[in-house]
């Protein structure tokens, strides 16, 4: 144990040496072979951060072999070829069917070097062949124009996990894992990584795992000591303390340590074994006989020298074990001979000759240590997920209409349509397993308890018999991690599943930054042929910043649209439906759809119906549409168009439409509702733009547009520049006013009221210019009436409260 020491002695005796070389499960043979594969892989890693020829060095290193831009991280890759030389053998062994999620994401040139070694690259991309030529382009391809990313990324065969951002890899491990019941998920987490909050929360994943119908996941913390300059927290831990938190997350830690690589391949050997055996006894004693509490995983806790193998020292100064190996340990070998020199010792310190033949292939008693087929981690089939997808088995959606006779008469919790909806999919799918709710505490909350009554929510642990609806087979999965929630569907989704993340609106931006990642790789993924289309990430918000009843301001933020609207088109769609029916058209479409990440945003509290469902269909299918039965402008020319996107401010501006008859019966007004967000972008900037003629046709060539919208006003402003006239459109929305208050004082607050809408209206019509003035004081005192109302008896005026739509008196 190496307790608090900063680096690893390597002041162990030879006889100590001699003895962990030959104690373990690997002969001498499969040592040696092993140790020369790791050499390999480690060759190959270097040969990509550094060269652009000569990749083999079968002539003297010269300046001009040296890449002009030195990009990669060298240190934390040795390790994490160790730890995929020692998977493969388990594999093979053990016909185990293993992915490798790598925590440490810019260990970029490890993963991609390992795929090609195994054969599976050049499988993927023909040019970059299995010998000499193909590593001289797989070594001028990373980290380079029109090249692949220093990190583990979408072109990388066998990722699930893009490593750009540092936190996610158990909770996607784990999202991998549900439901897959022979699979292992190796997740390599990063000492550095250990310090982000959804890792930390991840680590209790364990209390969903239900050993008799998921796979395994087997966490292997990193510890190299150091991140980028600083120390990593986690590897300044004593060996007892690391060991008390991983039991108290759940697990049994399993320690190698060391720097001399014989007694390290000897120890991981023999620790792997075991790891395996105990997460194959765990899973016999579950489907042998059930699950009865949570059971204590195996992890691995790896603690190797950062940079290891790589040089000792640069310019006098240790390297090898110390942050300086972080990235590349000599930046100017072009310039420097010393350090060119250096570079090719270091690069022929892996003996390279011995390594691969005349043609630049692996020699052949070396690529036999890697598994056939689908068994290598670079080419299992979960780690692409849409060769494993299964289309889910959905109800019709109309089964679960409202009927809507009269728009704006009925209130309804539009929510509650879907969780029926919802509640089937369970049901339609139960063998497959292919489809899961993830909510954080909140699937009553959010009137979605209907699944209820067909699962349960899942927790491997003791229960108690006041619980409700709590067992280790449930698959509603509720934890109170927004982050956690995200990424188990990230993982559950890559690995060719469904499923659906429902949040409290404001709390989504908490894993706002996993949801851009996500988007990020969808639309890197279009680019991969070799990718198969994957489904959505469907992302239902609800207890929306309109509607906080009994919260207020902390719960009242909208900011996850403008997030997603920052994305490419290729890969995000946001919906905002009006009511349940149309809800239940967009959760449809959403649930069928393939590689986007649909935003779905639509408050819980009960709401005013507007379509019935036929009508509701055509709604979304055209994604925005005039409403002509709150229009009175006869299909002609109107003085004012009303639009609106969201249920409230659809709410609020058909009332608004109703009061302008009654106060400006000669007012000609149009209401133009918006579902689909991205219809308002110009088609140009957007595939579900629309065209000029499309959108004069809907808001009119040069007419004034009071635009009531559920999130922050200068999102729309954003979207429809470079439609024709954009400056007559005023767009009201939320303003950053909140509090614990009724919901009519809130839209008051934010001055999306009805009456401001109107007055909007009002003051932008030329020919009411004379009229203005007294109609706008009619509205004003219509809001102070309200205000004072709320003030006196804490809760809306009647008319305003219970308003529905009627025809004119």
């Amino acid at each position: 144990m190496y307790g608090f020491d900063v680096t690893i002695s390597s002041a162990v005796s030879a006889q100590e040496q001699r003895r962990r070389a030959t104690a373990g499960p690997l002969s001498p043979e499969e040592l040696d072979l092993m140790q020369r594969y790791w050499q390999a892989a480690n060759y190959v890693t270097v040969a990509q951060i550094y060269l652009q020829d000569n990749p083999l060095l079968r002539e003297p290193l010269r300046r001009e072999h040296v890449k002009p831009r030195l990009l990669g991280h060298w240190g934390t890759s040795p390790g994490l070829n160790l730890i995929y030389l020692h998977l493969n053998r388990l594999i093979k062994e053990e016909d185990a069917s293993v992915i490798y999620l790598a925590g440490p994401g810019h260990g970029g040139p490890a993963l991609v070097g390992q795929a090609w070694l195994e054969g599976t690259y050049s499988e993927f991309y023909p040019a970059v062949t299995s010998d000499l030529a193909g590593l001289r382009l797989l070594c001028r391809r990373f980290s380079t124009p029109d090249g692949v990313p220093s990190h583990v990324s979408v072109p990388t065969p066998g990722s699930v996990h893009e490593g750009g951002e540092l936190g996610y890899v158990l909770s996607h491990a784990f999202g991998a894992a549900f439901d897959n019941p022979d699979l292992i998920v190796a997740a390599v987490v990063g000492d550095g990584e250990a310090e982000s909050g959804p890792l930390a929360g991840a680590w209790r994943s364990t209390a969903f795992l239900n050993p008799a119908r998921d796979g395994a996941v087997l966490p292997i913390l990193h510890l190299n000591g150091y991140k980028i300059s600083g120390p990593a927290v986690i590897s300044r831990d004593s060996d007892t303390d690391i060991e008390a938190f991983l039991r108290g997350n759940g697990y049994q830690a399993h320690f190698v340590e060391g720097d001399d690589p014989p007694g390290v391949h000897q120890e991981l050997a023999a620790t792997l074994d075991r790891c395996h055996e105990q997460i194959r006894a765990i899973q016999r004693e579950a489907r042998r006989h059930g699950v009865f509490d949570r059971p204590r995983w195996p992890a691995i806790v790896l603690r190797t020298p950062k940079g290891w193998t790589g040089p000792k020292e640069v310019d006098g100064r240790p390297a090898e074990g110390t942050f300086r190996s972080h990235q590349v340990p000599m930046s100017d070998t072009r310039t420097n001979p010393a350090h060119l020199a250096q570079l090719e010792d270091w690069l022929r310190s892996y003996r390279p000759e011995e390594l691969f033949d005349e043609n630049g292939r692996l020699v052949p008693e070396l690529a036999a240590l890697a598994p056939a087929g689908e068994r290598r981690m670079s080419a299992n089939p979960h780690a692409n997920g849409g060769k494993v997808l299964i289309d889910l088995n959905i109800p019709d959606f109309r089964d679960y209409a409202v009927k809507v006779e009269q728009p704006a008469v009925i209130r309804r919790e539009s929510p509650r349509q879907l969780g029926m909806m919802l509640r089937d999919i369970y049901s339609r799918n139960a063998e497959a397993a292919n489809f899961r709710l993830f909510c954080p505490d909140e699937t009553n909350s959010n009137r979605l308890g209907n699944v209820f009554e067909v699962e349960n929510r899942c927790f491997v642990g003791r229960t108690l018999d006041i619980d409700d609806h709590l067992s280790p087979d449930g698959r509603v999965m509720e934890v109170l991690s927004e982050h956690l929630c995200e990424g188990w569907l990230e993982g559950y989704t890559l690995t060719g599943r469904h499923g659906v993340f429902a949040t409290y609106e404001a709390f989504a931006m908490v894993s706002a930054s996993m949801a851009v990642q996500h988007a990020k790789w969808l639309q890197e993924a279009r680019n991969v042929p070799w990718r198969e289309p994957v489904a959505s990430l469907n992302i239902l918000l609800t207890s929306t910043c309109w509607r906080n009843d009994h919260n207020g301001f902390s719960h009242q933020g909208p900011g996850l649209i403008d997030v997603m609207l920052s994305k490419r088109g290729t890969v995000t769609r946001i919906y905002l439906p009006p009511d349940a029916n149309c809800l239940l058209s967009v959760g449809d479409h959403c649930l069928r759809s393939r590689d986007y990440v649909n935003l779905i945003v639509i408050d819980k509290q009960p709401q005013l119906q507007f379509l019935d469902m036929e009508t509701a269909i055509r709604h979304c299918e055209n994604g925005v549409s005039i409403w002509h039965q709150a229009s009175n402008d006869d299909g002609g020319d109107p003085d004012v168009v009303l639009g609106c996107a969201g249920d409230i401010p659809t709410m609020e501006t058909v009332a608004a439409a109703w009061y302008l008859r009654r106060i400006v019966p000669d007012l000609r007004v149009r209401v133009v509702n918006v579902v689909d967000l991205m219809r308002l972008f110009p088609v140009e900037y957007h595939p579900h733009g629309t065209t000029d003629k499309e959108f004069v046709e809907l808001f009119t060539e040069d007419k004034p547009v009071v635009f009531a919208f559920h999130g922050y006003r200068r999102a729309i402003h954003e979207i429809v520049h470079g439609h024709p006239h954009v400056g007559r459109i005023h767009v009201r929305g939320f303003n950053e006013q909140g509090t614990t208050t009724t919901p009519f004082q809130m839209v008051v607050l934010n001055e999306m009221s009805r009456f401001h809408l109107a007055a909007e209206a009002i003051r932008r019509v030329p020919r009411l210019s004379n009229r203005a003035p007294d109609l706008v004081a009619q509205c004003e005192a219509r809001i102070a009436e309200a205000n004072a109302y709320a003030r006196e008896h804490f809760e809306d005026q009647p008319e305003i409260r219970d308003w529905v739509w009627t025809d004119h008196d």
